[in-house]
């Protein structure tokens, strides 16, 4: 996806903003996690959302014209001790392999046998010189994370970690991904974009968003088709699907805002 990229999304402006919500009868909001609800740290156990986002998602969960959805590269599990949200909203973790309703029940697909013992090598394989927590094996993933390290113990441990990732991913059918700040091995066949389609298919009135960072997030954005509206949020602009980029956490803020304004809005009128 990241090689086809060329064009960069347009600064965020609320004007503008506010014009495509006045279209839309409902919303389907879709929120990464990590970059777009909350920094990024060396200690991703840490890595908890901006200061000023959970009173939003709160609102934007209180109203009824919006359908809000976290679709995170993270497992489900991690979701409730860094949320902090009472009821959780509806999680997709692992880039769409786990799902989390709003009643609480989970579910998953099965894993191949040869995916799962391909996953469990690279989790063995790729532990060179790297601290023990920088390895993650995940139900359906094997992620490494630099973020935080050396530069010289990263410059001489991702040739070989990448290696060994190419070399399983040639034989398994897995595939290797870059993403900000790490490498991950990943079972195919289900990515971010994936869960906007499904979800597109339950809301097919609604005025589909997704914020996000990365570049796990372009499969995302690019699902949307015309009628949706993906932003970019990030520190710098980058060549991306979306058609809006904003930095965080200020303007972050201004778009939760404009949305609960929406929300209250809509209820107002009916």
């Amino acid at each position: 996806m990241e090689s086809s990229l060329t064009s960069q999304p347009v600064p965020f402006s609320q004007t503008a903003f506010r014009e495509c919500l006045g279209r839309a009868e409902r919303l389907l909001l879709m929120l990464d996690y990590d970059g777009t609800l909350a920094p990024f740290v060396a200690d991703r156990d840490q890595a908890f959302p901006y200061e000023g986002v959970l009173p939003r998602l709160r609102a934007l969960q209180a109203a009824s014209p919006c359908r809000l959805v976290v679709v995170t590269g993270r497992t489900v599990s991690d979701m409730p001790r860094l949320l902090s949200l009472d009821p959780l909203p509806e999680i997709w973790g692992c880039h769409g392999w786990e799902r989390r309703l709003l009643d609480g029940r989970t579910s998953s697909p099965a894993l191949p046998a040869g995916w799962r013992a391909a996953l469990d090598q690279a989790a063995a394989v790729s532990d060179f010189d790297l601290p023990p927590d920088r390895v993650e094996r995940k139900p359906f993933t094997v992620a490494v994370h630099w973020r935080g390290l050396d530069e010289n113990l990263v410059r001489r441990c991702e040739p070989l970690v990448r290696q060994n990732f190419e070399v399983l991913a040639a034989a398994s059918g897995l595939e290797l991904h870059d993403f900000d700040g790490g490498l991950e091995l990943r079972c195919p066949g289900r990515t971010k974009g994936t869960v906007v389609t499904e979800l597109l298919a339950e809301e097919a009135d609604a005025l589909p968003l997704y914020l996000g960072d990365d570049l796990t997030d372009e499969d995302a954005f690019a699902a949307l088709g015309d009628g949706g509206v993906g932003i970019l949020v990030r520190g710098q602009v980058r060549a991306s699907a979306a058609r809006w980029w904003l930095r965080p956490p200020e303007q972050l803020y201004e778009c939760l805002d404009l949305l609960v304004e929406w929300c209250h809005g809509r209820e107002i009128d009916a």
